[in-house]
């Protein structure tokens, strides 16, 4: 026995063996604690000083009646305004309307979910190892929003392929369509459209065409006269705006169920009467902002309907959640203030990028923009705003 006593050590490397068995003691340790499901001390307190089971409930119901009419409404009014000219995406309205909702959104992401992930995580429930020795809601965050910014690229080079596959078989179908009903497709002189003396078809000379006949209006008559008379940039950008509607809603929907779960398994009236007008605000223009999107992306109406639904419900049906889960959940506990702190963590990451890459530099960096002054005073201060208010929101909620 003291033989194998005097062998560990040396197969441990000595000093640096029990160096790890301490460290990895302690690790478990710690781990263990930061999962486990007690209330902390001072929460219990705060949170039986305003309890109302029963008033709570009822709050409860309100809220998810107010979320639902206002998250419906939000990313319905893109959506359904396509076809009234002033709602349209090309319209200034829509334009400094969707402005008006990137700044709700950063907001969102810099005064609401990213000060809340920061605080949880920095709770004094939590061991100070490594809770309080590393700015883990800001590191998750800047991640996040690395993540997204290569899921973004990864996206686009996707639907980009995959358009540019379908337009090549579009092509090889329309010149077999030719091919086949050639009678039907010659000119006077008997010759094929776009067939060449030789006998050759020149599609690439007209799709050639086609890209000179977009940028030379910027030579003859200006850049900002060529840009109101042709969409063929919109169409290009098709893959650009699908990604960003997909990923815009995964970033919305993963805090809309913390948020609606947060609701739900609170009983405590001071916390829930004044969430539901902020939430009821933010859900709309988010859902604004989202619905523009989506209909920029031109998807089809079921997949349209599909997206917008799942938004308008996430937060409601969060809130749901958490009624069901109240006796259960603890809220106050190390582990649901680690669990809510990261996913807050990464939803503010998200969002953050979201609202200034996708949104705000994606519109206000665009020719359509520079080109008009009265635009673009107006949707910088639409912008503010927006971002004034719902960080204003921050006083009550």
């Amino acid at each position: 026995m003291s033989f194998l006593e005097d062998l560990l050590p040396v197969l441990w490397f000595g000093k640096f063996g029990e160096k790890y068995r301490v460290y990895s003691e302690s690790f478990l340790q710690t781990l263990s604690q930061s999962m486990a499901n007690i209330t902390c001390g001072s929460h219990g307190d705060e949170f039986d000083s305003c309890r109302n089971d029963s008033y709570a409930l009822i709050l409860k119901m309100i809220a998810i009646g107010a979320i639902l009419l206002a998250g419906v409404c939000g990313v319905s009014i893109p959506l359904l305004g396509k076809k009234r000219k002033f709602l349209q995406t090309d319209s200034n309205l829509f334009v400094t309307v969707k402005a008006f909702a990137a700044g709700v959104i950063l907001a969102t992401g810099f005064v609401h979910i990213l000060p809340d992930a920061t605080s949880a995580l920095a709770d004094p429930c939590l061991p100070d190892f490594p809770w309080s020795k590393f700015p883990f809601s800001g590191f998750i965050a800047m991640m996040a929003a690395l993540a997204t910014l290569l899921a973004d690229f990864l996206g686009t080079q996707y639907y980009e392929r995959k358009q540019e596959k379908q337009s090549q078989i579009s092509r090889v179908e329309s010149l077999d369509t030719v091919s086949e009903t050639g009678k039907d497709t010659r000119g006077f002189n008997g010759e094929v459209f776009g067939e060449e003396e030789g006998g050759a078809m020149h599609i690439v000379g007209m799709h050639a065409h086609a890209a000179h006949h977009r940028h030379s209006h910027s030579k003859e008559h200006g850049a900002c006269e060529g840009h109101k008379s042709h969409s063929h940039g919109d169409e290009e950008n098709g893959a650009r705006h699908i990604v960003v509607s997909q990923v815009l809603e995964l970033g919305i929907v993963s805090h809309s169920v913390l948020i609606g779960l947060s609701l739900g398994v609170s009983n405590s009236p001071c916390t829930i009467r004044p969430l539901i007008g902020a939430l009821s605000f933010h859900q709309f223009f988010e859902g604004f902002a989202l619905g523009g999107c989506i209909s920029q992306a031109k998807f089809r109406t079921l997949q349209s309907t599909l997206m917008a639904c799942f938004f308008a419900v996430t937060t409601p049906a969060g809130i749901a959640i958490g009624i069901g889960i109240s006796s259960i959940y603890n809220a106050n506990s190390p582990r649901a203030l680690v669990i809510e702190g990261v996913f807050d963590s990464i939803s503010a990451g998200i969002l953050v990028y979201m609202a200034l890459v996708d949104l705000i530099a994606a519109d206000f960096m665009s020719k359509r923009m520079s080109c008009n002054l009265r635009l673009q005073v107006v949707s910088y201060f639409a912008l503010f705003i927006g971002a004034t208010l719902m960080s204003l929101l921050a006083i009550w909620a």
